[in-house]
């Protein structure tokens, strides 16, 4: 410990490195529940990419584990300390580098927050599309390290398909670059993809060229209101068949609406078994034609209501209510499992409404919220922690609603990563073949398995 701490301070300003118990036990774990979080060592703040490198020559030499993080808003447990790591918190290199209007794009450090870059770029008439609900609080390290999603990549996709290029600290401190700046490359095997989603694995990033799109026109949302979860995923698939092109296709069902009406007051339908949101951030007119014939296709699969939204203050609110859910659902019983299972859309209501038959199982609470243009379900399991034998229910309804997901085709994450809570599914999911290329990649990077121990695999 001695070592480590002397070592640390040789090479970084006073005040980057922390160890006061109290402070440090604070960056032990994200937001998920039951994944295990050890003791840290030493929470590290660098403000540069130099200090990033002497932090991981100075492991590499002791052997000590890093485990980077961001803002801690993961659901995973893939930001959790291991005992004696050093806890590499990344927020304070959170500069806007550049933001080049012909090439459209940014450069900006993992610290940024994402609503700060949204923002930033939006000034220029330009447009980050990855939106994930905790946007206001999660850095763009974070949303690279998980390739996190959000409500609007039903239309442009996710944090992948925004990531042009990274600068990366290696487990021995050197410093690579992957990708580039041009709008097209295809020079050698795609490392910046291989970045995206490894959840801080394989190195550090410290700098990342991300795309940008011209900002399009505010959007407009439409509510339809649905007397069962098949009727509404009809309507997802007749949506998406048709040819329509939302900016955003999101489904609650009656136990999230009641959570969200109960905390915030928002006067959503209670009695409708399905919420569906339809969005279009296309010109005035456009947006109002494109409304009206999603009405119309969610009218013929069987919506009992169908709302559009007069103007884009009360589209704003709608997005408010789904945006919420996350946060209303755990004020239920005060701590929340939040699945992240992801399934083709034609299995959608199936997927739903098996949650919910889970949770009237076990007797638990269970509501769902899901982006349903890319069939991405967020099952949410409520439960009393304090009570052991609730917990142990908790977590046996959150493991039948992964492997329900499995049944259908789908996939056990699709935006939220694996970290500690989903590690056993990922080996079911990958098969014995494709975890061993997995971890002889993992070896490559990190011969030493000094990054981020115990995530994954």
């Amino acid at each position: 410990m001695s070592a480590l701490l002397e070592q640390l301070r040789s090479g970084l300003p006073a005040g980057a490195v922390v160890t006061d118990p109290d402070v440090v036990r604070s960056y032990a774990h994200d937001m998920a529940s039951f994944c295990e979080a050890g003791t840290a060592a030493v929470v590290v703040q660098p403000r540069t990419v130099e200090e990033v490198q002497h932090v991981m020559r100075t492991a590499t030499a002791l052997r000590v584990p890093v485990v980077p993080q961001g803002a801690r808003t993961g659901l995973s447990g893939a930001a959790n300390a291991t005992d004696g790591c050093v806890v590499l918190s990344m927020v304070r290199m959170d500069r806007i580098l550049e933001i080049d209007t012909v090439e459209r794009i940014a450069v900006v450090e993992p610290g940024v927050v994402n609503a700060t870059l949204s923002r930033a770029v939006n000034e220029h008439g330009l447009f980050y599309p990855p939106d994930p609900s905790s946007w206001e609080e999660c850095t763009i390290g974070g949303n690279i390290g998980t390739a996190s999603g959000g409500l609007c990549c039903v239309k442009y996709g996710v944090t992948a398909e925004y990531v042009l290029g990274l600068d990366v600290v290696l487990a021995d401190g050197r410093l690579m670059s992957t990708g580039r700046r041009t709008a097209k490359g295809v020079a050698g095997y795609d490392l910046t993809r291989l970045f995206v989603g490894s959840e801080g694995s394989l190195g550090i990033v410290v700098r990342a060229t991300l795309a940008l799109r011209p900002e399009p026109p505010r959007q407009l949302v439409l509510a339809a209101e649905f007397p069962s979860m098949t009727t509404a995923g009809e309507a997802v698939c007749r949506i998406m068949e048709r040819g329509h092109a939302p900016s955003l296709l999101e489904i609650m069902d009656r136990t999230t609406l009641r959570a969200v009406n109960d905390m915030a007051r928002m006067g959503l339908p209670e009695t409708t078994e399905a919420l569906l949101l339809a969005a279009f951030d296309l010109p005035h007119e456009a947006a109002l034609a494109e409304l009206a014939a999603v009405g119309e296709v969610c009218a013929a699969a069987g919506a009992t209501e169908v709302v559009p939204a007069d103007d884009a203050a009360e589209s704003e609110l709608l997005l408010k209510a789904r945006r919420l859910a996350l946060v209303a659902l755990e004020k239920v019983t005060g701590t929340t499992l939040i699945d992240d299972v992801c399934v083709p859309r034609s299995r959608l209501a199936e997927m739903l409404d098996g949650a919910a038959a889970i949770g009237d199982k076990y007797g638990l609470t269970v509501g769902s919220c899901a982006h349903a243009g890319d069939g991405n379900t967020h099952p949410i399991v409520c439960f009393d922690p304090t009570d052991a034998d609730e917990a142990r229910r908790a977590r046996e309804s959150f493991d039948e609603i992964m492997a329900l997901g499995l049944e259908l085709g789908g996939t056990i994450t699709g935006e939220h990563g694996v970290g500690v809570l989903k590690k056993d599914w990922l080996a079911r999911e990958l098969g014995p073949v494709g975890l061993e290329m997995q971890r002889g990649v993992k070896q490559v990077f990190d011969p030493h398995g000094l990054l981020n121990p115990g995530k994954l695999f």
